[in-house]
């Protein structure tokens, strides 16, 4: 029988949080209390004055198509966002909204990559940086991680070749929380630079950061390295907008172009009534979101206090993971041993590029952290 399912739809690896979430679901279904620690989203509900927002869009029907990158009136005020807290100068032109962040991603890759040409990806990763890449033709390129769990600059020379096109930095970090320092920018941004490379600066986590640290731009430390900057961010993570699904990107105006001429033949536009409720985001702001840091901050140090000490792990400075290593356990061997005798739901780290790794969220109740700390004391005693 002829095969229609194409050779690059094969080669794409499923999520591998979605898998742990369907398996300790089918174990709750079974009456099995599951503490779910695998989950990539905040645990609290979309605040209401963003709700009421959507809600008032939708009864005066603002429900058509709009601009192909955004409503002008929602770039404009990302433009302003982006100005007042990062320092980054951009035109609406620059801006292109899409669904969701992830989304950005994808069109930026479509847009820029040619098939071969190669995007170095620091490890550990976020699972879906190189099946993007390798969906749009291009080749992932994985580098090391120092001990601090940042980019081995040393390694990126050594994997530089005339095919590399971009590098993908992700600080607040997913899945190890690490936060990049400005020096550590500084030093990967003179090397971007010498060697004509893009940056895809992926900041989704950047407002859910602890102790009073900041999470920089690097497209803000020069108009140089801005120049060869594609910053992407969006609403998911810091509003707790999940499936809102409504994410941007501010790039050179050629990029943008690219990437909002690749968003009209596919999704057409990002949500209208969605824009609409993202405007009272950014004018709340602070307001929406502080608390649920506070309270993430609070879930934080109780696993730092908490977490078996033979645990190890890097200080998460931000996001809500941590990044946790038991030896040299094989992640999908302790994630199931974890699942399955344990009931703690965890995702592999293998699937981020760091076997003997696994990842945790903290974006659930203290409650259940206190029950997921006892049971690892358990499983850890075991070993």
């Amino acid at each position: 029988m002829k095969d229609f399912v194409s050779l690059k739809a094969k080669e794409i690896q499923p999520s591998a949080t979605l898998s742990v979430n369907k398996k300790a679901r089918q174990l709750q279904q079974q009456g099995i209390e599951v503490i779910n620690l695998s989950v990539g989203e905040p645990d609290f509900d979309t605040p209401e004055e963003i709700k009421l927002a959507a809600e008032q869009s939708l009864k005066e029907g603002f429900t058509k198509y709009t601009d192909s990158s955004g409503i002008l009136e929602l770039r404009e005020a990302i433009c302003e966002k982006l100005y007042r807290e990062n320092s980054l100068a951009y035109l609406p032109d620059e801006i292109v909204v899409s669904n969701g962040a992830k989304h950005s991603l994808f069109n930026l890759m479509m847009a820029i990559l040619n098939p071969g040409d190669e995007v170095v990806i620091p490890a550990p990763y976020w699972v879906s940086y190189p099946e993007m890449v390798k969906l749009a033709g291009g080749q992932p390129v994985i580098c090391a991680r120092n001990e601090r769990f940042t980019v081995e600059l040393n390694h990126l020379r050594e994997l530089i070749t005339p095919k590399t096109k971009a590098f993908i930095l992700n600080s607040p970090s997913n899945p190890t929380g690490v936060v990049y320092t400005k020096k550590e920018l500084e030093d990967l941004a003179q090397l971007l630079l010498s060697r004509e490379i893009l940056c895809i600066s992926d900041e989704i986590y950047e407002k859910i950061i602890f102790d009073g640290k900041a999470a920089i731009s690097i497209a803000s430390l020069s108009s140089e390295i801005k120049d060869r900057c594609i910053v992407v961010n969006g609403f998911s993570k810091t509003f707790s907008m999940t499936g809102w699904r409504l994410g941007y990107l501010a790039a050179p105006r050629d990029i943008a172009k690219a990437v909002a001429n690749i968003q009209s033949q596919t999704t057409s536009n990002p949500v209208s009534f969605v824009q609409k409720a993202a405007l009272v985001a950014l004018k709340q702001n602070e307001k929406l979101y502080q608390p649920m840091v506070a309270e993430f901050a609070r879930r934080r140090d109780y696993l730092i206090k908490n977490l078996p000490n033979q645990v190890i792990y890097p200080r998460p400075d931000g996001a809500f993971y941590f990044f946790l290593s038991l030896g040299k356990i094989p992640s999908e061997q302790l994630a199931t041993r974890l699942l399955e005798k344990y009931q703690i739901a965890v995702v592999p780290g293998k699937d981020f590029g760091a076997d003997h790794f696994i990842r945790i969220s903290f974006a659930t109740s203290l409650d259940n952290l206190e029950k997921a700390c006892q049971r690892l004391q358990a499983a850890v005693a075991d070993y």
